[in-house]
């Protein structure tokens, strides 16, 4: 399999420095990715998050909450869409066949309706919770406006699944390689789940929104940055179980550290660790060789 990191459009929240730990100053905007997977299986492409779409782009306002359009001001690119980006690797919408979404939060599904043909995978408790519209910031945060492909929605429930380095309940999805996992990773929201794949050279964890920055995973002392701990706080669902499965990742770091690679939606640092590429800049595009092997594939595998 090969694995492609996107950024698909970073969020620019209020506080600066005392959000990302990065930027210059707390009084100018920081920095936020949407850190999103593209896998090439044998069996076609595979997205993990989508980050904001082509309509968040290009109408915001009827899509999104203005509460945290204000709050996060996105960066709004149309190349930095996963859709966009998809093309520059040489591919087309129609070739996503599965997007594995860890939650349904408005910067992690926005681009759903971009890939009308894919088969989408969560957490059975994810979709309940989210249609619940509960409280005002579930009515922020969970936008019906961007879930045009519900008809392709797949499922998963909590109560059952496999065990994987000490965590329960992870499931194999429907027509996606074995590779490739789903697992629980409830507190963010009541359906959030992480992604697992494996690699020749070991997993890679996407912890979605599990934790927001890279300190909070350090072993000895972990540590966040007082703007991310507040607004984890103020999007938790459910405290105690987002803190313990924070705890759970760090002790899968601590015992597995060497066999699995864990990291996050939103750290910068974290996705040019592994994009090694500016979070500013879309996924290059493919040499002329690889780019005829991408249409070679796509047409193989009868993804137009």
């Amino acid at each position: 399999m090969r694995i492609h990191h996107l950024n698909c459009i970073s969020s620019c929240p209020l506080g600066g420095r005392l959000m990302d730990g990065l930027s210059p100053s707390v009084l100018q905007r920081g920095q936020l990715t949407c850190h999103c997977l593209l896998i090439e299986t044998g069996d076609g492409l595979v997205l993990v998050d989508t980050g904001y779409g082509l309509h968040d782009v290009h109408d915001p306002h009827s899509r999104l909450s203005e509460f945290f359009l204000k709050q996060l001001k996105p960066d709004f690119r149309e190349e930095m869409t996963a859709l966009r980006q998809i093309e520059k690797l040489g591919f087309r919408a129609e070739d996503v066949r599965h997007i594995i979404l860890s939650h349904l939060d408005f910067d992690h599904a926005g681009g759903l309706d971009d890939f009308p043909s894919a088969k989408v995978h969560m957490m059975q408790s994810e979709i309940h919770g989210a249609k619940a519209q509960k409280n005002w910031l579930d009515r922020q945060r969970f936008r019906p406006q961007q879930w045009s492909t519900e008809p392709n929605w797949l499922s998963y429930h909590a109560e059952s699944g496999e065990s994987w380095f000490g965590f329960a309940k992870v499931h194999a999805l429907e027509g996606i390689p074995p590779e490739i996992l789903m697992l629980p990773l409830i507190g963010h929201t009541l359906g959030h789940a992480g992604v697992a794949i494996q690699r020749s050279e070991g997993w890679l964890l996407y912890a979605g929104d599990a934790y927001f920055y890279e300190g909070e995973m350090n072993v000895e002392k972990p540590h966040c940055t007082p703007g991310l701990k507040a607004y984890q706080m103020m999007m938790e669902k459910d405290r105690r179980s987002r803190l313990w499965n924070q705890n759970r990742l760090r002790e899968l770091i601590k015992f597995h550290g060497s066999e699995v690679d864990v990291f996050c939606a939103h750290d910068v640092a974290e996705f040019i660790r592994l994009a090694e590429r500016s979070a500013d800049v879309p996924v290059r595009a493919l040499p002329r060789d690889e780019l005829s092997f991408a249409s070679d594939y796509s047409a193989e595998h009868h993804l137009h």
